[in-house]
């Protein structure tokens, strides 16, 4: 593959003993819009085919589309031949990447007006983190609701940056936008106040999503974010459209955009 580079890790940390964030170098010249993802390699530690010396995977870039790094939020899978090694990676050490960027989960989806709602649960958080560090994103709704749905507390992975956005520089100016929704669906919330505790689909379904937020979904004014695993996206989206809302395509307006690539 012609495209790859390599690039190095400038910081790995953990939010679990199976959650972690790391940073790389940014190849220069590569460019991505908030929402997509980049594709990582590393070679396999034993392999006979050359066709199958490289494992790829699909990671959305966390950071913003001005920073001088990329950073990426993962789970560890057991006994993974990726992220098992990925996580054992430090400072200094050494992935590839692919300089094209990839995905549609991003602004130009929809119309930009009325209010953004960014759906998640666990690690699906990541590209819209990048999308909370774009001034096109404040500048372009009135509302934006970000939910981030995990098993338990601990997994609250970026809440305090999330929190900090009010004392951020730049994007403090819009903070009054920005509602932050966490919702815990095992376990106590312990600290947490303000969660909530069901499946993102029900609580749309109860309209306990909409009280707690304080923003009402409405097919005229809203544009719907999903990322996360397929499950969670498959049923909220099933929820949604249960309301009338349609998934936005090239080639006809709606109200919900997904990514697909689990």
């Amino acid at each position: 593959m012609s495209d790859k580079v390599a690039v190095r890790v400038t910081a790995v940390w953990a939010h679990t003993d199976h959650l972690f964030s790391f940073r790389t170098e940014r190849p220069e010249g590569f460019r991505f819009t908030p929402g997509q993802f980049a594709r990582l390699g590393i070679p396999r530690e034993s392999s006979q085919d050359p066709a199958a010396q490289w494992i790829w995977r699909a990671y959305s870039i966390a950071s913003g589309p001005f920073d001088p790094f990329l950073e990426y939020y993962s789970i560890i899978v057991p006994d993974g031949a990726f992220t098992s090694r990925l996580s054992r990676m430090r400072e200094g050490d050494t992935l590839w990447m692919e300089m094209q960027n990839h995905g549609f989960l991003t602004l130009e989806r929809f119309a930009l007006a009325g209010d953004l709602w960014l759906l998640s649960s666990g690690t699906g958080l990541a590209p819209f983190l990048s999308l909370l560090q774009d001034p096109l994103t404040w500048e372009s709704f009135t509302k934006i609701v970000l939910v981030h749905s995990v098993r338990s507390a601990e997994e609250l992975a970026y809440r305090e940056q999330i929190l900090e956005i009010r004392q951020h520089e730049v994007f403090g100016t819009w903070a009054e936008k920005l509602h932050y929704q966490p919702v815990i669906t095992r376990g106590n919330p312990g600290p947490i106040t303000g969660s909530l505790q069901a499946r993102i689909p029900s609580l749309i379904r109860s309209g306990a999503l909409e009280e707690a937020c304080g923003q009402a979904l409405t097919l005229s004014d809203s544009k719907i974010m999903l990322c996360g695993n397929p499950e969670m996206v498959a049923d909220t989206r099933l929820a949604l459209k249960e309301r009338g809302f349609v998934s936005a395509r090239s080639n006809r307006p709606g109200q919900i955009a997904t990514e697909n690539y689990w």
